[in-house]
């Protein structure tokens, strides 16, 4: 099955999902060392999103946001690839910054769920069940 979307940033990932219905704030919510989220009020707090396809409505918070994601990258502890409901400037400032897909504003979204092996194309703007 494939998930038409519109391409944020270029590049190809397979994974698994690690899915949120909570915007996420990359700076002050993810420990950029691990990747661990350290958000006490998140609903990913103490899950990893290392080499994981991140799934989440959007992102919220200071716009230092998006070079935590560029130092994630250097220190691989960043998603593969992220997708988004909405793409916000701070996320895809970050992604674009470290050549991390990302795709946003899926058809569809209610069979992409935690742990589901899926292949992002940032090229083409899809998701790949």
């Amino acid at each position: 099955m494939i998930i038409k979307c519109r391409s944020i940033s270029k590049g190809i990932a397979k994974g698994k999902l690690i899915v949120s219905n909570e915007p996420i704030s990359f700076l002050g919510g993810v420990d950029p060392e691990t990747g661990v989220v350290i958000d006490k009020n998140h609903e990913l707090n103490g899950q990893s999103i290392k080499d994981k396809i991140l799934f989440i409505p959007g992102g919220k918070g200071s716009t230092v946001g998006s070079y935590v994601i560029f130092q994630m990258k250097k220190n691989n502890t960043a998603p593969k690839a992220i997708i988004c409901l909405k793409a916000e400037p701070i996320i895809a400032t970050g992604v674009i910054m470290s050549n991390i897909p990302m795709v946003d504003s899926p058809t569809s979204s209610d069979t992409l769920l935690t742990d589901l092996e899926v292949e992002v194309d940032g090229d083409k703007g899809e998701i790949i069940l």
